[in-house]
């Protein structure tokens, strides 16, 4: 399932991000590497003494009784399967994404549905706009409240359904991170038949559940 998948390739990124930025500066302050790689103050902390009880990583003293941290060999070589991993892992995702989001919009089509807010920003959307695109659906706006962009990839973004300008037949989940939640989210606002969600996000359980009588 993508969401277990997705959590243990985020730690990879993270893990990948450290290891990169100490290579390129082993002095930066962990407040600055929180910041660059998006995450919390605490976790980077977490992920220094992980990678330094690893072998990964060793501390040397730095200017203003501060630590400074580089790499060691294993540090390089844990670098580098990172990468390949990661980067194994984006190809694979895209090419599974692509072809279930091409076949919902296929789906949507056979159902006379021509315009799609997407729920969710993330790659999934992107790839979602792309196969859209393929098929001539139009997606008039992208959902996410917890976002504070106003457009994406060219399309609006709005912070609620109520929000969006546009009439629209259908809804298609690309929210990554919280897939069930938004899920749960649109079948609130539009019923079973409006919604619909790639096997790839690991849903099919929680969609027969709540199509029960």
């Amino acid at each position: 399932m993508i969401g277990s998948e997705h959590q243990g390739m985020q730690e990879a990124r993270v893990m990948l991000g450290l290891l990169e930025s100490v290579e390129r500066n082993g002095e930066q302050t962990q407040r600055h590497l929180a910041s660059e790689l998006g995450v919390a103050l605490g976790l980077v902390n977490a992920y220094i003494k992980r990678c330094v009880k690893k072998g990964l990583l060793k501390a040397s003293e730095a200017p203003t009784r501060r630590y400074g941290y580089y790499l060691t060999p294993q540090g390089f070589a844990e670098k580098s399967r990172l990468t390949v991993e990661y980067l194994a892992y984006s190809f694979s995702l895209f090419r599974r994404a692509r072809s279930e989001y091409a076949a919902v919009m296929v789906a949507a089509s056979d159902r006379g549905f021509s315009k799609i807010v997407l729920l969710g920003i993330s790659d999934l959307a992107e790839i979602a706009t792309i196969c859209a695109l393929e098929s001539g659906t139009k997606v008039v706006a992208v959902v996410d409240p917890s976002s504070d962009k106003t457009s994406f990839v060219g399309i609006p973004v709005f912070a609620s359904f109520d929000a969006v300008l546009e009439s629209f037949d259908a809804v298609v989940i690309t929210a990554l991170r919280d897939a069930s939640d938004a899920f749960k989210e649109a079948r609130r606002h539009y019923g079973p038949d409006l919604v619909f969600v790639p096997p790839l996000l690991g849903l099919s359980e929680q969609v027969r559940r709540l199509d029960v009588p």
